[in-house]
This record gives C-alpha cells, structure tokens and sequence, in this order.
C-alpha cells in the first residue's frame, strides 16, 4: 500500500486521508471476517456430521489394544545392560592408585648394571634407557604388579601378582640377571 501523499498541509487533506484509511481498514476488516465466517460454518458442518458418526459407531463397539508387531508401552526406551552378560571373569583388573617411584618403570624396561652386598641385606643397582641409575632392595614395589622378592648373586627376581574380576590371582616371574663386561 502506497504512503497518503498530502497536496498540502491543510486540514482538511488530512481528514480526507484519516477517511480513506478508515474505508480501507474496514473493508480489510470485513473481507476477513467473511473469511472466517465462512470457514467457521464449513468447519462446523464437518464437526457435526463427524459427531453424528461417532454417537452411533462408539457404544457398538469394543476397543481392544493388540500387542501383535508392537512394543510395550509401558517399557523404557533405554533399557541397562546386564553387568554380569558382558564381562570376562578372567579380565586383569589394575588397581586406580597413582604411580610412584619405581612403580613408573615396568621391570622390563630396566637394565640390571650391579650386585651389592652389604650388612643391612642385599642392594641391586639398575639403569634405565636413558642411562639414570636406581637402587633395588628387597621388597621394593617394581612396576603396576611387581615386587622385588630375592636379589640373588648374579640375578633379581621380581613377582608380579594380577588379580582378575573373579578375584583369582596370578603369579608371574621375572628375572633379571646381571650381563658380565661385554655381553648384551
């Protein structure tokens, strides 16, 4: 719709253009209503004959819910898995304590570089890859699993102990032995 152009700033320009949108806005106003009128009567037609059918199909008949190729309703649509469907029993279970000291080095990542005997009981020296030294008593935690069980003259033998889901535990060894000058 075009903006009312005024010829000129008189008074009576701007009664006739107040008028004129008057006249437009009620014909906009009674078209509409036409409209909805109309409407309103072919709905309600519509609402009264399908009424009618419902009054004489719904004391005849009997509704019955089949669950034939349907889900249940009443179940939840995520549903928990068994715990004891999926897990092994003979899985390894690490406990969730932080890694400290020579429990950071797996034993096969050590070198054993020398034997020690002394008073106070045996001592093991061991180097890493990158050449650092650590010392090894009896006892000493190696390792997730491992412990230092007998420094022996020419070897370390370390235990490790893995306890599976089922609560069965496993014993392993390993030996470190000490490499003579020249040997790999």
């Amino acid at each position: 719709m075009k903006p009312m152009k005024r010829l000129n700033n008189h008074p009576k320009s701007t009664l006739l253009s107040s008028i004129q949108l008057k006249r437009v806005f009620c014909a906009f106003l009674c078209t509409s209503g036409l409209l909805c009128t109309g409407s309103m009567t072919f709905s309600a037609e519509n609402d009264t004959t399908e009424l009618s059918q419902l009054s004489t199909t719904t004391p005849n008949s009997h509704f019955e819910y089949l669950l034939e190729n349907r889900a249940d309703p009443f179940v939840p649509f995520i549903s928990e898995k068994a715990a004891s469907s999926t897990v092994d029993p003979d899985e390894i279970v690490d406990s969730d304590g932080p890694l400290t000291g020579m429990q950071l080095f797996e034993p096969g990542q050590l070198t054993l570089v020398a034997l020690l005997r002394q008073n106070i009981g045996d001592v093991a020296m061991v180097e890493d890859f990158t050449g650092k030294g650590y010392i090894l008593l009896e006892g000493t935690k190696i390792g997730r699993r491992g412990v230092v069980k007998d420094i022996a003259p020419n070897s370390v033998i370390i235990e490790e102990t893995a306890v599976t889901r089922a609560g069965k535990e496993i014993i392993t060894k390993f030996v470190m032995t000490l490499k003579k000058e020249g040997e790999e």
